[in-house]
């Protein structure tokens, strides 16, 4: 498929957000939820607390491991582009540059 830099340069913002979203959830193990219950066991001890999964960790890190590939995929895209494309400038932008 054929697509404009420019819609290839968003896309790839779009999923670079997607991707760091994601990754909050994995690392900080956002997708689990902290209930506590209210249990006298001895004078002293009466909070029980226990972690109960909002979200199924397979779905965060198959959708992670998706929105990623994409990223990279579209990022190398880029990149090729970048390096097989050249632009017209004024001959006086470069006069400073030495290319190394």
């Amino acid at each position: 498929m054929n697509v404009k830099l420019a819609e290839a340069l968003l896309r790839r913002k779009e999923l670079a957000a997607k991707v760091e979203l994601l990754k909050k959830f994995k690392e900080n193990q956002l997708y689990y939820e902290v209930r506590a219950q209210r249990v006298k066991i001895t004078e002293g001890i009466e909070n029980v607390d226990a972690n109960y999964p909002k979200l199924n960790v397979s779905q965060v890190t198959e959708e992670f491991d998706w929105h990623a590939r994409q990223l990279r995929l579209i990022d190398a895209a880029i990149q090729q582009a970048n390096w097989t494309s050249e632009v017209t400038v004024d001959s006086t932008v470069m006069e400073d540059f030495k290319a190394k």
